[in-house]
C-alpha cells in the first residue's frame, strides 16, 4: 500500500473508532440522561401508556385514570381532589408531577428499580406493565372534617392531625385549595385551569401547601414550648406553683411594658392559671429570664429550624438566635421573628400529648406491588425527647384546664379529655394586619392514651385581637377533627 493509501485508510479508520466511541458513549454513558430528557417525547409517550397506579386511603383509592386521545393514552384522575391535593400533590401530562405523586412516582409508573424483575417478567411473557400503589397513613373522615371545617370558614387556612405514638398524618388539608383532575391533560382546557391558579392570577394561591410551606407567627400557642422550657429547666416544678411575675412587666432594656389582652388575673400568677387566660407577661418573662440560649434548645427538641420531611418537605419553623432580652420575651409569647408551620404545632401538640416523645411524622404506611406485595413499609421513628413524661404530664393538666374552664371551651367532646390552647397572632407593620386565629389540641382514648393531636391556623378578616379568635374560628374545626378520629376507633 503507498504512503497516500495508508493515511487515507488510517483517518478512515479513525473515523470509524470515533463513531464507535460515540455510539458507545450515547447508548452506556448518556443513555439515563437522554431517557428522561423533558424533551424526549417518546419517555411522555410512554410515561402515559399504562394506568397509573393509585394513592390509598383507609383501603380506598382516591386516584384512577381515564383514557384520552392522541399520544398520551391515560391520565390521572382523583376523587375529591380538591380536599386531597395537599396529600397527593399532582400529576400532568404538561406540568410534571409534585408531591406524592413526585416523590413515589416510580412505583406508581411501574417504573422502579424494585420492580425489575416482575417488569422484566412482563416483558417476557408480553404482559402490560402496571403501577404499584402508595397506601397512606391518612384518614379519610378526619382528612373530611378538617377541609370542610376550613372550606366553611371561608378563609385561608390548614389543619394537619397526627397520630401521637407513632407521628402517622391523620389529616393535612389547605383552604383554599385546586382539583388536580383538572390539570392532568395536557389540551387547552388544561392550560387555561393551570393559568387560573398561578399566584399572579389568583391571589389566593390555591396551589400553596398551607400546612406544610407556609409559616405563620404562632402566637400565644407558642407559649406552651414557652411553659415545657421553663418545666425543663427547672425554673418551676409545677403547674399551681406561683411565677415571679410583676404586673406591669417592663421589657428588659425597654421602657415598654409588655400588656395582656385584657385586664386579666396574670400578676404572679400561676403556670396554669397563665395558661388558662393567656398571660403575655407571664411567658414573656419566663422567656426573657431563660434567656434565647435555652429557649431556642427547647424549640429546636420540638423541631424548630429544621426542615422536615413527610415525605412531602415541610418549611424550617424559625425562632431565632442572638436576641435581645426583649425580643426573646416576645418570641416566647409566639411574636417578633418567631413563625411556624401547622405541621410545626402539631408536632408539639403531638409530643406533649405522647408524654414527652416526639414521633417522626410521616404519611406514607407503605408501598405495594401491583400485585399489591409489600415493596416498603414505614416503621415509626422516635424524632426526640422535647420534656420529660412528668413534665409532659404537667402540661397536660394545663391545657385540659384551658378547655375545661378557659379560652378552650369551644373544644370540649362528651365524655373524652381534651387538652388545648388558644392563639391570636397579630401581624404587618404596627400589628396592622389581620391576625391568624390557632387552636392547638389533644384528644384522650378510654384507655389514657392520645390517638390524635392537631393544629389548626385560619387567617380570617373577622378575626379580633385576643384569644377568643382562636377559640371561636379555630377550636371548633379541631372539635370535628378529634371527634372523627376517636370515631373512627370505634
Amino acid at each position: 500500500m503507498n504512503k497516500p493509501l495508508r493515511r487515507i485508510a488510517m483517518f478512515c479508520g479513525l473515523l470509524v473508532l470515533t463513531l464507535l466511541v460515540r455510539d458507545n458513549w450515547l447508548q452506556y454513558v448518556q443513555a439515563d440522561e437522554l431517557k428522561e430528557d423533558e424533551h424526549n417525547r417518546r419517555v411522555a409517550i410512554e410515561r402515559y401508556a399504562s394506568p397509573r397506579g393509585d394513592i390509598i386511603v383507609d383501603g380506598k383509592a382516591i386516584t384512577g385514570h381515564t383514557t384520552t386521545k392522541g399520544d398520551f393514552t391515560y391520565k390521572r384522575t382523583y376523587k375529591d381532589g380538591a380536599m386531597w391535593a395537599p396529600v397527593t400533590g399532582y400529576v400532568s401530562q404538561a406540568y410534571g408531577a409534585t408531591q406524592i405523586e413526585a416523590i413515589n412516582d416510580g412505583i406508581l409508573t411501574g417504573n422502579d428499580d424494585r420492580l425489575f424483575f416482575r417488569n422484566t417478567l412482563d416483558m417476557i411473557t408480553g404482559r402490560k406493565r402496571e403501577g404499584g400503589n402508595v397506601v397512606t397513613t391518612l384518614n379519610s373522615a378526619a382528612q373530611k372534617a378538617a377541609y370542610d371545617g376550613l372550606k366553611k370558614q371561608g378563609a385561608k387556612g390548614a389543619v394537619v392531625a397526627l397520630e401521637p405514638s407513632t407521628g402517622k398524618i391523620l389529616s393535612m388539608a389547605s383552604y383554599p385549595s385546586y382539583d388536580p383532575s383538572t390539570i392532568a391533560g395536557s389540551g387547552n382546557a388544561d392550560g387555561e385551569a393551570w393559568n387560573r391558579l398561578q399566584k399572579k392570577k389568583n391571589p389566593d394561591d390555591p396551589m400553596l401547601n398551607r400546612a406544610l410551606r407556609e409559616v405563620y407567627p404562632p402566637g400565644s400557642t407558642f407559649k406552651v414550648v414557652t411553659a415545657a422550657a421553663a418545666l425543663e429547666n427547672g425554673k418551676y416544678t409545677s403547674a399551681d406553683e406561683q411565677t415571679e411575675s410583676p404586673l406591669p412587666w417592663t421589657m428588659p432594656g425597654t421602657t415598654t411594658p409588655l400588656k395582656n389582652e385584657g385586664d386579666l388575673p396574670c400578676e404572679n400568677a400561676t403556670l396554669r392559671e397563665a395558661l388558662r387566660v393567656s398571660c403575655n407577661t407571664v411567658f414573656g418573662k419566663i422567656g426573657s429570664d431563660l434567656g434565647n440560649e435555652k429557649m431556642l434548645e427547647q424549640a429546636r427538641k420540638f423541631g424548630f429550624t429544621d426542615e422536615q420531611f413527610v415525605p412531602v418537605r415541610s418549611s424550617a419553623s424559625v425562632f431565632s438566635d442572638d436576641m435581645a432580652p426583649s425580643e426573646v420575651a416576645l418570641s416566647s409569647i409566639g411574636q417578633f421573628n418567631t413563625a411556624a408551620t401547622p405541621l410545626q404545632m402539631a408536632m408539639v401538640t403531638s409530643a406533649i400529648a405522647n408524654n414527652g416523645t416526639l414521633m417522626k411524622p410521616y404519611m406514607v404506611d407503605e408501598l405495594q406491588a401491583p400485585n399489591l406485595d409489600t415493596i416498603e413499609k414505614t416503621d415509626p421513628e422516635e424524632m426526640s425527647r422535647p420534656l420529660s413524661a412528668d413534665n409532659a404530664q404537667i402540661l397536660q393538666d394545663m391545657m385540659e384546664t384551658v378547655v375545661e374552664d378557659g379560652t378552650g371551651t369551644n373544644a370540649r367532646i362528651d365524655g373524652v379529655t381534651v387538652g388545648g390552647k388558644t392563639g391570636t397572632a397579630q401581624h404587618g407593620v404596627d400589628n396592622k394586619e389581620n391576625p391568624y386565629a390557632w387552636f392547638i389540641s389533644y384528644a384522650k382514648g378510654e384507655d389514657g392514651a392520645s390517638p390524635v393531636a392537631v393544629a389548626v391556623v385560619i387567617e380570617d378578616e373577622n378575626a379580633v385581637r385576643d384569644d377568643i379568635s382562636g377559640g371561636g374560628l379555630a377550636a371548633p374545626i379541631a372539635k370535628d377533627v378529634m371527634e372523627a378520629v376517636l370515631d373512627s376507633k370505634k
